[in-house]
């Protein structure tokens, strides 16, 4: 497995991997109908598309050589604090070093980084508990995970870089 910038030809497997996770994560806690609106926004390919070219930004995918089975995308403002907005794992391959590696790599895209913020749904124990080992910890709450308006109650996790 090895990290590596996505690229166009790569959207539609990305979409069908986040679909997958969010399927396999979040059936359970929002409903498959809502699992479905959300992928059918948030993940789209034309809204995935958008991102290859978003300034201050990294797009990586984690490639085992036959598929990508893991992907992240984060950006930064000022260049101090990053925002990780997506790091998803197929659910057969969590536990195998692929968000890891997504979150060294982010590390090293920001050089000038100070902090990492993300935001988690509080119920999606797997995702807390791997956050958590990597250093993450709890500053905070919003209402609005994802998007203004979003109406999904989610943790804000920080983790302090050297």
């Amino acid at each position: 497995m090895w990290v590596r910038t996505a690229s166009e030809r790569d959207l539609q497997e990305i979409n069908r991997l986040l679909v997958t996770t969010w399927h396999d994560t979040y059936d359970g806690i929002y409903g498959v109908d809502k699992v479905n609106e959300i992928t059918g926004t948030w993940h789209a390919v034309p809204v995935l598309k958008q991102r290859l070219t978003q300034p201050n930004s990294e797009f990586v995918v984690v490639d085992t050589g036959e598929k990508i089975c893991a992907m992240a995308f984060a950006s930064t403002q000022d260049g101090k604090l990053i925002d990780l907005h997506q790091l998803y794992v197929l659910p057969e391959v969590q536990g195998q070093g692929a968000g890891g590696q997504l979150l060294d790599e982010i590390k090293v895209c920001f050089p000038e980084a100070k902090r990492i913020r993300l935001e988690v749904e509080e119920t999606n124990q797997k995702a807390v508990a791997f956050y958590e080992r990597k250093g993450f910890v709890e500053t905070g709450r919003t209402a609005n995970c994802g998007e203004p308006g979003s109406g999904l109650p989610a943790l804000i996790f920080e983790l302090a870089l050297d």
